[in-house]
């Protein structure tokens, strides 16, 4: 599916909190509903002060609502993404490639999408659907 560039605003669940995203994600898929964004092409266009972050590891920064607790984005300074979460984007529209992290995954899916063991850029393993 095509998807055409476009600037789109996206909000936490309470509004405090506005982004705007431009162009269009270099990757959608399953892990959570992902969009994955070159880091220039995403911005904090409201509500920064109310963004609260937290670092599970070297490899991402987790990005969320301090009023709502909603889940915004998660950064990914090594490849210069942004995982916007899919739900904050209402208008675009998803056509999910690839499922990433299956080697951990608690629910088995069955649409026939690549399975990656990890994230893209790990591994680069695909296990089996």
């Amino acid at each position: 599916m095509k998807i055409k560039k476009t600037i789109q605003t996206c909000r936490c669940f309470c509004g405090a909190i506005e982004i705007t995203v431009t162009g269009a994600p270099v990757g959608i898929g399953y892990c959570h509903p992902f969009t994955l964004w070159p880091s220039d092409a995403v911005r904090i266009t409201a509500g920064a002060d109310k963004v609260g972050s937290y670092r599970k590891g070297s490899n991402s920064l987790r990005q969320f609502c301090s009023v709502c607790g909603g889940h915004l984005m998660t950064k990914h300074p090594q490849r210069q993404l942004i995982d916007v979460h899919a739900a904050m984007i209402p208008d675009l529209p998803t056509s999910p490639g690839v499922h990433v992290n299956s080697g951990e995954a608690v629910l088995r899916t069955r649409e026939g999408l690549p399975k990656q063991r990890d994230f893209p850029g790990g591994s680069g393993r695909l296990i089996g659907a």
